[in-house]
């Protein structure tokens, strides 16, 4: 009897010894994986953070150029290039009453100034010059400077 004892020994250990073994396997199989998805996570946020300062940098360029664009000295040179003049006494209507309180006078415009005649240009040798600009055509008017596209070949750019 002792020698059956002796064979069933080794052979009872094995099966627990096997169980503990793919325990503790799949506990630490099972602790990577929690702290890879952990890690992952904090990679997510970190670059989330660093795109939130940058999209927060490109807003703030953005408010800096909107607000030099809008600055009252700036519209009133883009207005000037337009063509347009300041305003000068304005008439003021109460909405209640439909009365007209001041009196409104139409905005002077200011003087342009007249074309110079510009110095000529070099010619090459050997090029025919150009012929002078004679009559009503010889100053161009808003309607005659209407730029056209250049010629383009193949397809549109996208």
């Amino acid at each position: 009897m002792t020698g059956k004892k002796a064979d069933r020994t080794p052979a009872s250990r094995t099966p627990f010894v096997l169980l503990m073994v793919l325990l503790l396997g799949g506990g630490l199989l099972g602790l990577l994986l929690l702290n890879t998805a952990l890690n992952q996570g904090s990679f997510d946020k970190s670059r989330l953070k660093r795109q939130n300062a940058e999209l927060s940098d490109e807003e703030q360029a953005l408010r800096q150029q909107l607000e030099a664009v809008s600055a009252p000295g700036e519209l009133a040179r883009k207005a000037e290039d337009l063509g347009m003049v300041p305003g000068t006494n304005p008439a003021f209507i109460d909405p209640g009453t439909g009365q007209v309180h001041g009196s409104a006078k139409p905005a002077s415009p200011k003087p342009t100034p007249t074309p110079t005649a510009s110095p000529p240009v070099p010619i090459a040798a050997g090029t025919p010059a150009p012929a002078p600009a004679t009559g009503p055509s010889a100053v161009p008017t808003p309607t005659d400077t209407t730029p056209t596209p250049p010629a383009t070949s193949g397809p549109a750019p996208r």
